[in-house]
């Protein structure tokens, strides 16, 4: 196959996996809507909060007679739920989310109301996970790192595939982008953002953690296989792998607040 060719695929996949992951994580807003009075209401209720202050919520609701609130708890307890009114900014009905610490979560609904009626934009509670504010230095090069790693990555598989030259280099340059993306610079984000440097094994269950690890080790043996002995299909499993592991939405399983212990955990997938 040509390489021009192979570069081209493999960057429409790359785009198209990193698009996926966005759409199909745990932190990628909620699309809502509601009928009230023959006008449908669309919004996106938020997943995810950094920083300091509440998280707010902005719901596009030109009505002027149209109210709303928000039923509010922290995630996952018995509480009973709270409520915030919503207020009105000009076509716009804005309430907020009380702060919580870093891995905190609450989970919530919004209703509207108008003419003593009342009309849920969400029967499903939506949560949303608190975390600590990381620095655009230190997160743009994580996120073009560990792009380029999977781009690499599906690189050296396909050349490895079709049996041409540089497949040995392209392996390495994916484990040095993986490395500093994944085990420098993601540990870094997660202490900003959740207190903890490192969540996946041997210390949790961190599934962000773990599947860049499992996909680093994979890539490890591929290179060091390949040093003295040509074994291209070392080279394709773990570019496999490492595709299937982006599959993963990044974040699910990750840190969570145990309001009872105060303690930030880490989650883990349940097999039963």
């Amino acid at each position: 196959m040509n390489k021009t060719l192979i570069w081209i695929i493999a960057v429409v996949v790359t785009i198209a996996t990193v698009i996926y992951q966005r759409k199909t994580g745990p932190t990628y807003p909620v699309p809502v809507s509601v009928e009230i009075s023959g006008n449908t209401i669309e919004s996106s209720l938020p997943r995810s909060h950094g920083g300091d202050g509440d998280r707010e919520i902005r719901i596009e609701v030109p009505d002027q007679s149209i109210g709303g609130m928000i039923l509010y708890k922290r995630f996952p307890t018995s509480d009973p739920y709270d409520t915030t009114m919503m207020v009105r900014q000009g076509s716009e009905l804005v309430g907020y989310l009380p702060h919580q610490p870093p891995a905190g979560k609450l989970e919530y609904r919004a209703v509207l109301e108008k003419e003593g009626s009342q009309y849920a934009l969400n029967d499903k509670p939506v949560v949303v996970r608190f975390k600590g504010d990381v620095p655009a230095g230190v997160l743009i090069p994580h996120i073009l790192f560990i792009f380029i790693a999977e781009l690499l990555s599906l690189i050296a598989g396909l050349f490895a595939l079709f049996k041409l030259s540089k497949y040995k280099l392209y392996s390495l340059l994916t484990v040095i982008f993986l490395f500093v993306g994944g085990f420098v610079l993601g540990p870094v984000i997660q202490k900003y953002a959740f207190g903890a440097l490192w969540t996946g094994f041997p210390f949790g269950m961190d599934l962000t953690d773990n599947k860049v690890l499992f996909a680093m080790l994979f890539w490890i043996l591929a290179v060091v296989m390949n040093i003295k002995k040509d074994r291209p299909k070392l080279v394709i499993i773990a570019s496999v792998i490492f595709f299937l592991v982006n599959m993963i939405p990044h974040s699910m399983f990750g840190s969570e607040m145990d309001y009872e212990s105060g303690e930030v955990i880490s989650g883990m997938i349940m097999m039963f």
